[in-house]
């Protein structure tokens, strides 16, 4: 039985192979972060300030907190983590604001950070993402920064859909079956 050779960059060089995955990995990430953008400010818009700003019990997070989170967590493991823009953020402040910071100024933070962090990732050297970067605390390559960061992003967008869908009672429509790729060498 052989062995799969595992292939990792080198003294900062891309090994064979790594660069094109490595393209075509951060161009999949911009895409998860270009597709649920949108549909976060959508459900801002589809709230009222007092509904940004509802929790459903102690435990939960609003609309609002989820957005700045998601603010402070593109910034600090994208933007500085992996850009190396310093290191502002203030994680505990992001779920204590009680509100009511205006809707526009949510959307437009979220907007620009998910902005300046596009161009982080557009300009990344393919190595980036095989080194390993301190990140509030933690010891990760860049592909898990970028990794954690979509899949928190995304996790996130459907907590904040899953309120704006409960305080409208109404699907938003942002599923549509049939319009997904049938192939996954399609996405």
């Amino acid at each position: 039985m052989r062995r799969a050779k595992t292939v990792i960059a080198r003294k900062g060089r891309d090994a064979p192979g790594n660069g094109q995955t490595a393209r075509l990995y951060l161009a999949t990430a911009q895409k998860v972060l270009e597709r649920y953008l949108p549909r976060i400010v959508r459900c801002l818009g589809e709230l009222n300030q007092e509904e940004i700003w509802w929790r459903p019990n102690s435990a939960s997070n609003s609309a609002g907190n989820l957005t700045l989170h998601l603010c402070g967590n593109v910034r600090q493991w994208i933007i500085s983590g992996l850009g190396g823009a310093a290191d502002v953020r203030v994680r505990d402040q992001e779920f204590a604001e009680r509100g009511p910071l205006p809707r526009r100024v949510l959307i437009r933070r979220l907007r620009q950070t998910v902005r300046e962090a596009l161009r982080v990732i557009r300009s990344l050297p393919s190595d980036v993402l095989f080194r390993v970067h301190t990140i509030q605390g933690f010891r990760v390559t860049g592909l898990y920064a970028v990794f954690n960061v979509t899949e928190h992003f995304s996790h996130h967008a459907g907590q904040i859909i899953y309120i704006a869908k409960m305080k409208r009672g109404r699907d938003l429509g942002f599923t549509n079956l049939l319009a997904a790729p049938k192939r996954l060498d399609n996405i």
